[in-house]
C-alpha cells in the first residue's frame, strides 16, 4: 500500500527520533546530536549518531529515519513499523481507498503546478516588465546570487498573467485555485489572481519543495504582504519561511534565529546568518516551536524593537511555557527601538547583529521582565498580585522539576527587586512618603457593575483580539448598551476578514470606522480601572482566563457549560491548545465559585 507523503512527513515530524532509538539502546548527548554504540554491529567506541530526522552509523553504514530504525531493529515490515509509530503519535493510518489515492495524485499535481508558477515568476523578474521589482530587490541590498537562491520573482502587473503563462502548459484555473494562486468568487464563479503587482517569495517545506507563495506589493496598496491560503500542501501553522535553508545552516553549526519577516530572513542569510526563519504572517505557533526544537534545543527569538515586537515576545514566551523541557528552551534577543534585523545588518553590518545574538537572554530571565512590563508594585497588594502572576507562569510548565526551577528564578528576581527598591537612591533602607489615604466608596448598583464588566470584557478583546474566536459565542449573547454593541459588531466583522488578529490593526480599523470615542471610553481607567488581564501587556492565557472570570459573574451557568464542553474537547483531542483552554476555563470557574473578586464590585461607578 502506498501511503501519502504528507502523512509520512507528519508521522516523522511527530516522532522524536532520539526517544524511539533510546528505547533500544543507550544514547548520550554529543553537541546538538546524540550518539551511542551501534545496535547493528558490535563496537566498543560509539559511531552511531542520531540527528533530528535521521540516524547514521559511521562504522557499518546503517542509515534511515524512525520508520527505518523500527524495521531494522525489530525486523518489522514497512506497514508494521508505520502502524506502530502512528499509534504512538496519535495518528490514523490512511485507508487504501480510491478517494485517498485520488487525493494523493491531486496533491502531487499541485506540487507540479507550484513549481511551474515559481519558474514563471522568476522569469518575469528578469523581463523588462519586472524591472521595478528587480530594482526593489537591489535597492534592499540583495545580490543576484541571493535573489536566485531564494527563488524571488515578480507576479506581473495585472490580473491574468498567471493563467496566460501556465495555460500553455495545460494548467487549469481550478488547479490554480486549489494551489492558492487564484481565488473564485462564490457568487459569480469567476476566478482571479491572488497575486498581482507583487514581488514574490516562494515558501518551501523542510525538504525544499515549494508549497505556497508570499507576495509584497510595490505600491501603497494594502495589505502590504499576502500569503497563500491553506491548501492540501500548505499549512501556515506548521511551516516556517526558509526552514529548508536553515536546516542546512544549523547542521553546519549556525544559530537558529526566528525573526519576523521575509526580508529579515533574506538579509540575514546574505550577511552570513543562514539559520534564520520567520513565521508566515501569523504569530508563532506551538507546531512551529516543535519544528524549531527539532533543529536546535535553544533557538533564539529576535523581535523588532517596537511595541509590536515586545508583544510578540510576550506571546511567544507564554506559548512556550507548557512545552518547555530540560533539553529544550528559548533565548530572547531584543533590538533597539525601531530597528529590525534587515535594517541593522544593512546599516551596521553582520557584527552588530552577532552582538544582538550573543546578548540574547535565557527565557527564565526574560520572562520576569516581560511579566513586569506595565505592572505597578508600590503597594503590598500590587506586589502580592505580581508575585502570584510569577508563580502562575511557572505552574504552566508541564515538567514539574523545571517548573520548580523557574519558580525559584522568578521569585529570586522578585525579592531582589524589592531589596533594591527598599535601598532607595542612597543604597540605604528608606521609607517612601505616605500617599494620601483613599477611603472606599459605595459599591455600584448591580446594573452599573454589569455594564462595567461588559466594558472590561470588550477592553480585553480590543487589546487581545486573538482570543475572540474562543469567546465569541459567549460574547455575542451579552446584552450590551448601544456604544458597546456597535463596537462589538465592528470588532466581529473585522475579525471575520482579518488575516492576523492584531490589536493595532483592529484599533486602526475601529478608528477609521468612526468609533474612536467608543474605544477611548472602553479603554479608560474610570469609573472602574482595567484589571491586569485587560492591559495590552498581559499574556494571552492571562487575558483569556480573566475574560472568563469576569464573564462568570454575569453568567456562571454558561461558564460551567463551557468547562464541560472544554473537558469533552480535550478528552477527544489531547492537544496543547485544548489543554490551555480547559485550564483557563477551570481557573476562571474556581475563582468565581470561591468568591474571588474581579475588581468591579470594589469600586464605585
Amino acid at each position: 500500500m502506498a501511503l501519502p507523503p504528507n502523512f509520512l512527513d507528519e508521522l516523522r515530524a511527530r516522532t522524536p527520533l532520539a526517544a524511539v532509538i533510546g528505547r533500544r539502546m543507550r544514547l548520550a548527548r554529543s553537541g546538538r546530536q546524540w550518539k551511542g554504540c551501534c545496535p547493528f554491529h558490535g563496537e566498543k567506541t560509539p559511531s552511531f549518531y542520531v540527528y533530528d530526522d535521521h540516524f547514521h552509523c559511521f562504522g557499518c553504514g546503517a542509515h534511515g529515519d524512525a520508520i527505518g530504525f523500527v524495521m531494522q531493529s525489530q525486523g518489522a515490515a514497512f506497514m508494521e513499523a508505520v502502524e506502530q509509530l502512528a499509534a504512538e503519535a496519535g495518528l490514523d493510518v490512511p485507508k487504501p481507498t480510491p478517494e485517498a489515492a485520488a487525493a494523493e495524485r491531486h496533491r502531487l499535481d499541485l506540487a507540479g503546478v507550484l513549481a511551474l508558477a515559481e519558474a514563471g515568476y522568476r522569469r518575469r523578474l528578469h523581463l523588462p516588465e519586472g524591472r521595478a521589482a528587480l530594482d526593489y530587490f537591489h535597492g534592499r541590498g540583495l545580490t543576484d546570487e541571493t535573489i536566485e537562491r531564494f527563488g524571488l520573482g515578480w507576479s506581473g502587473e495585472g490580473r491574468g498573467a498567471l493563467i496566460s503563462d501556465l495555460g500553455k502548459e495545460g494548467v487549469t484555473p481550478d488547479q490554480l485555485v486549489d494551489c492558492g494562486l487564484m481565488r473564485r468568487d462564490e457568487e459569480s464563479g469567476r476566478t482571479y489572481d491572488l497575486f498581482f503587482n507583487r514581488v514574490m517569495f516562494p515558501i518551501r517545506d523542510r525538504r525544499g519543495r515549494t508549497i505556497s507563495f508570499g507576495g509584497r506589493t510595490l505600491g501603497d496598496g494594502q495589505p502590504k504582504y499576502v500569503n497563500g491560503p491553506e491548501t492540501p500542501l500548505f499549512s501556515k501553522r506548521r511551516n516556517l519561511y526558509s526552514l529548508d535553508l536553515a536546516r542546512e545552516a544549523v547542521r553546519a553549526g549556525g544559530t537558529l534565529v526566528v525573526v519576523e519577516g521575509y526580508m529579515d530572513v533574506i538579509a540575514l542569510a546574505q550577511a552570513g546568518f543562514a539559520g534564520a526563519v520567520a513565521p508566515l504572517g501569523t504569530a508563532l505557533t506551538a507546531e512551529q516551536l516543535e519544528e524549531l526544537w527539532r533543529l536546535s534545543p535553544v533557538p533564539v527569538l529576535c523581535f523588532d524593537g517596537d511595541g509590536a515586537g515586545a508583544r510578540a515576545a510576550a506571546r511567544s514566551a507564554e506559548l512556550a511555557l507548557p512545552l518547555l523541557a530540560p533539553d529544550r528552551t528559548l533565548r530572547l534577543a531584543a533590538l533597539s527601538g525601531g530597528e529590525d534585523p534587515d535594517s541593522l545588518v544593512r546599516r551596521q553590518g553582520p557584527a552588530a547583529f552577532q552582538a544582538v545574538i550573543d546578548a540574547a537572554t535565557p527565557l527564565a530571565d526574560a520572562l520576569f521582565d516581560l511579566l513586569k512590563q506595565g505592572v505597578a508594585d508600590t503597594t503590598p497588594e500590587q506586589r502580592a498580585a505580581f508575585r502570584t502572576r510569577l508563580e502562575e507562569a511557572a505552574r504552566r510548565i508541564a515538567d514539574k522539576s523545571l517548573a520548580g526551577e523557574y519558580r525559584q528564578v522568578l521569585l529570586n528576581r522578585f525579592y531582589e527587586s524589592r531589596r533594591q527598591m527598599g535601598r532607595g537612591p542612597a543604597g540605604k533602607g528608606q521609607f517612601a512618603p505616605r500617599a494620601a489615604r483613599s477611603y472606599p466608596r459605595p459599591a455600584p448598583s448591580s446594573d452599573t457593575a454589569a455594564e462595567e464588566r461588559a466594558r472590561i470584557l470588550t477592553a480585553i478583546l480590543l487589546n487581545h483580539p486573538g482570543i475572540l474566536h474562543d469567546v465569541d459565542h459567549a460574547y455575542t449573547e451579552l446584552d450590551l448598551p448601544p456604544a458597546l454593541a456597535s463596537t462589538r459588531e465592528a470588532l466581529r466583522n473585522w475579525a471575520e476578514h482579518a488575516d492576523v488578529l492584531d490589536s493595532k490593526r483592529l484599533m486602526d480599523h475601529l478608528t477609521s470606522s468612526g468609533l474612536q470615542q467608543e474605544v477611548d471610553h472602553i479603554l479608560a481607567a474610570a469609573p472602574v480601572p482595567l484589571p491586569n488581564c485587560a492591559l495590552a501587556d498581559a499574556m494571552p492565557a492571562e487575558a483569556e482566563e480573566g475574560w472568563w472570570h469576569i464573564f462568570g459573574f454575569l453568567n456562571v451557568a454558561r461558564l460551567r457549560a463551557e468547562v464541560v464542553a472544554a473537558e469533552t474537547a480535550f478528552a477527544r483531542h489531547m492537544t496543547q491548545e485544548n489543554q490551555t483552554r480547559l485550564t483557563a476555563l477551570k481557573n476562571a470557574l474556581n475563582k468565581v465559585q470561591s468568591g474571588e473578586p474581579d475588581g468591579v464590585d470594589l469600586v464605585a461607578a
